[in-house]
């Protein structure tokens, strides 16, 4: 008797418990078809996306970086006075100076022109895609399709600096020195209205002396590079005043130091220091914030000094290294508000 009532004990609960067991699966059942479907797919939506925002993150943070690296280690003057710029601005200035080193280094990257051209084009496509909200996936372009966004930078300023760039992978001397200030006017005096468009600047003064400054700019930066461009057998010097002083480029590739190399270095310098000068007249009516995209001229001023130093010896030793009072020189005439 004992036996039997056990025995239907557990038979009755082992029906409760597959009773349990089948309601528990039928409350899931039904949970599965009412409900749960959108609260699943809502919860893989939030997954997806809490993913997709984690890898955004961390591709921006690698182009900023990318572009951050490439000028501090091939613009190192530019890449101080973007540290000096206000925080809301220093990135889109970083990608539009690392944008200027992209293509500033593509003569000297290539053996061949048509590689450089086809480098051109990319850019070129490159900037109309950027207008179009659909950047290249390539760091650069990326961070210049951010900075295009905020500030709305003017696109004819980006593709001139490509297209005159294009035209240099000529690879020849320019013919006299008002080729070069064309070219310095089309390359740095852009990249200064493009600065001058992050820092919301609008005035016809500064653009005048963005004008001046970038000419200088170009000056500077042809005269900075002759010692480097002689030993690879190239001079780029103007042709007209090399030839006003009889100097040869077998002169600059030789690296003489004669009084008539001398004074085609002069008669180069002069001109930068001419610009600058011009520049600076404008200072008055310039907005103070204009200042920090002119803070080239801090770099361009100690060269120029450095240069007459030297008797104007550009292959002189002094000129190639790095003056080492700078950063300190930039953050003075920052706090300064001048140029």
């Amino acid at each position: 008797m004992q036996h039997k009532l056990k025995g239907n004990m557990a038979a009755g609960i082992s029906v409760k418990h597959g009773l349990l067991r089948s309601k528990s699966s039928l409350i899931y059942t039904l949970h599965r078809k009412t409900a749960p479907k959108s609260v699943f797919i809502q919860r893989a939506s939030a997954i997806q996306s809490v993913r997709a925002s984690t890898n955004a993150t961390v591709d921006s943070r690698h182009n900023e970086k990318y572009c951050l690296d490439i000028v501090r280690s091939r613009d190192y003057e530019g890449f101080l006075s973007c540290l000096l710029v206000p925080e809301e601005v220093r990135r889109s200035s970083l990608a539009l100076r690392a944008f200027n080193v992209e293509l500033a280094q593509v003569k000297d990257s290539v053996s061949q022109k048509t590689i450089g051209l086809m480098r051109m084009q990319f850019w070129k496509t490159a900037i109309e895609e950027i207008y179009r909200d659909d950047p290249p996936n390539q760091p650069v372009s990326t961070e210049l399709w951010r900075a295009v966004r905020s500030h709305s930078l003017t696109k004819r300023w980006l593709l001139r600096i490509i297209t005159e760039r294009e035209k240099d992978m000529d690879d020849r001397a320019y013919r006299n020195l008002q080729e070069l200030e064309k070219y310095s006017e089309n390359t740095q005096s852009s990249l200064l209205y493009l600065l001058l468009e992050c820092l919301g600047v609008k005035n016809v003064h500064a653009d005048h002396a963005a004008s001046h400054i970038g000419k200088a700019q170009g000056i500077v930066t042809c005269l900075r590079a002759t010692p480097y461009h002689s030993r690879r057998r190239k001079v780029y010097l103007p042709m007209d005043i090399c030839m006003l002083h009889g100097a040869s480029q077998e002169d600059f590739i030789r690296g003489s130091r004669e009084q008539n190399i001398r004074d085609v270095v002069y008669d180069i310098a002069s001109q930068a220091h001419v610009h600058l000068q011009h520049a600076r007249s404008f200072s008055h009516n310039v907005p103070a914030a204009a200042s920090l995209a002119f803070l080239s001229t801090v770099a361009l001023e100690d060269y120029l000094q450095r240069v007459r130093k030297a008797d104007f010896d550009v292959f002189h030793k002094s000129l190639q290294n790095r003056n080492p009072l700078l950063p300190i020189q930039l953050y003075f005439r920052s706090w300064k508000n001048t140029y």
